[in-house]
């Protein structure tokens, strides 16, 4: 796959159409991961109006590549020019595994501006090899285990991720999903990010600083329970969508007061937010159901201008984007995969 971007560093401010993601793996990598990145970009292409995101599997030495779960990867070798505007380096079963120790490649696409998430035992070797026991990093917790068994006093966080710079260690296993979730939304709104979680059954998204389970911390979604709430009330009100005052009224806080909640977790407003929520599974239904253009509109809370607005967002009507959507399927998806 070649993706003509070039690469720099990625901001909200500055989106290429394209994002181009390396996933590098090893013999022995674990599929849990694997599975993680790409079906959270896969579901993410899926209810967009447009699919963003390409991914390519690499190696230190290119071709097949197997799982302990019997799954077989084909990958292409690191680039030593790379132009993905992420990695992701996914662990194994051995955390000295030689192919882990790839310090050379993260400088290389770090340089070249990607962000690069090391994922569990990818993560520990990460630490170790760059002797990075004073700094904050995290990763698995029994990987955690392991290096202060093998080298002594190391107190790394002990969160679900930890950004650098633009290494961020990571601990992997099913957090994944929350570390890619958090790339989804640099590139799509926070409500087509929450769909997909959705589709995902994944009921909360966590942020880079909640605690792995094992240190007996629980998990959450911001940890503002008016706001977490609030969410929960606008996904069960979908259909009949509530007026924000009574919202407020539920939650007995002021609607000034919700407001800064969301501007401060979502940079929007929650009149903003519920509309592109309710959009975003409506164009979910539109292009994953047999159901009519006007049917979608209801089951979302639209009873009418529905067209006119999926337009004003997705810029085309629901029915060409249907059409559209359904006469490219089958090349897309060979493409993007």
């Amino acid at each position: 796959m070649n993706a003509q971007i070039s690469p720099k560093t990625l901001t909200d401010e500055s989106t290429p159409e394209r994002v181009l993601v390396d996933v590098i793996i090893a013999q022995g990598f674990v599929l849990t991961e694997v599975a993680a990145i790409v079906d959270t970009l896969r579901i993410a292409n899926r209810v967009t109006s447009e699919p963003r995101f390409e991914w390519r599997f690499c190696s230190v030495d290119g071709g097949l590549k197997a799982s302990p779960a019997g799954a077989f990867l084909k990958t292409e070798k690191i680039s030593q020019r790379p132009d993905a505007h992420y990695v992701f380096i996914v662990g194994n079963a051995d955390a000295d595994h030689p192919q882990l120790s790839l310090s050379s490649a993260i400088k290389t696409y770090a340089f070249r501006g990607a962000r690069v998430f090391a994922l569990a035992e990818a993560a520990g070797r990460y630490i170790k090899d760059a002797g990075l026991f004073e700094d904050e990093h995290t990763t698995h917790w029994e990987n955690t285990l392991l290096l202060r068994e093998q080298l002594g006093a190391f107190d790394p966080k002990n969160a679900i991720a930890s950004a650098n710079g633009q290494i961020v260690t990571c601990a992997g296993m099913s957090a994944t999903v929350d570390v890619v979730l958090t790339l989804v939304g640099k590139h799509l709104s926070a409500a087509a990010k929450l769909t997909v979680a959705d589709i995902l059954l994944h009921e909360k998204i966590r942020d880079f600083d909640t605690q792995q389970p094992y240190g007996g911390a629980s998990s959450n979604t911001t940890g503002d329970p008016e706001f977490d709430q609030c969410i929960g009330i606008m996904q069960a009100n979908m259909e009949d969508p509530l007026p924000i005052s009574e919202i407020v009224s539920v939650l007995g806080i002021s609607n000034r007061s919700l407001e800064r909640k969301f501007r401060s977790y979502l940079s929007t407003t929650p009149n903003t937010f519920y509309r592109e929520l309710r959009l975003s599974k409506a164009n979910n239904l539109l292009l994953n159901t047999n159901m009519s253009v006007r049917e979608v509109g209801l089951a979302c809370g639209f009873a009418s201008g529905f067209s006119a607005l999926y337009k004003s967002f997705f810029g085309v009507t629901p029915g060409a984007m249907r059409r559209e959507r359904r006469k490219g399927a089958v090349s897309s998806e060979i493409g993007i995969i």
